[in-house]
């Protein structure tokens, strides 16, 4: 499985690189690398959970590597456009239907909210930098929400893995069952807020 032979590569960074090496892992998370933060922070728990690293340490390192991975993205869409991140995801495996679906999802809800929301569904949160990039929005609120919402969903999973320490395979289904809740809990509010306003019409 590519899952757990980039768990068991993140494991050997991990020990190898300390909280540099979380923050790597996690900037490539949040751009277009096929590195999932489900198969990284649980370690970056069992290292808190060992007593090896410092909570709030492990956090901030994390985001802002996060934060790092999502600003080359943005950089990428804001000045390379959609010929430079297909030229550069080829290398990086990147799948041009996800990047499309992506685009898509960022262009019906843009705004501050549509990135927050993002860093919790998932494929498109490795994504949703670069349409923010090409669609210019504005740094600062990219800033924030990605920090935002990075941050939320990062410390989900390591405190997940520290709960879990001895069964990962089980966090890595909870992270999952979590990406699921989140699609769910968004599909009904779209539902809704269509519905609501199909009848203000009639």
């Amino acid at each position: 499985m590519i899952t757990e032979k980039i768990s068991e590569l993140a494991v050997k960074i991990l020990d190898s690189a300390g909280y540099t090496g979380a923050a790597f892992l996690m900037a490539l998370e949040s751009m277009i690398a096929p590195v999932p933060s489900e198969a990284v922070m649980p370690f970056v728990g069992f290292q808190v959970a060992d007593g090896k690293w410092n909570l709030g340490l492990s956090i901030l390192a994390t985001s802002l590597g996060s934060i790092g991975g999502s600003l080359l993205s943005y950089w990428m869409g804001f000045y390379g456009g959609k010929p430079l991140i297909l030229k550069v995801g080829k290398f990086l495996l990147l799948n041009r239907h996800d990047l499309e679906l992506t685009e898509k999802f960022f262009h019906k809800r843009q705004g501050a909210w549509a990135i927050l929301i993002s860093r919790f569904i998932p494929v498109i949160r490795h994504f949703i930098s670069i349409p923010a990039g090409m669609g210019k929005m504005p740094l600062g609120p990219f800033l924030g929400m990605t920090f935002l919402g990075a941050t939320l969903w990062n410390t989900f999973l390591l405190v997940c893995g520290m709960k879990l320490r001895e069964h990962w395979t089980v966090v890595q289904k909870y992270s999952h069952q979590a990406d699921i809740v989140v699609v769910l809990g968004l599909v009904i509010g779209i539902a809704w807020f269509v519905r609501s306003r199909i009848a203000a019409k009639q």
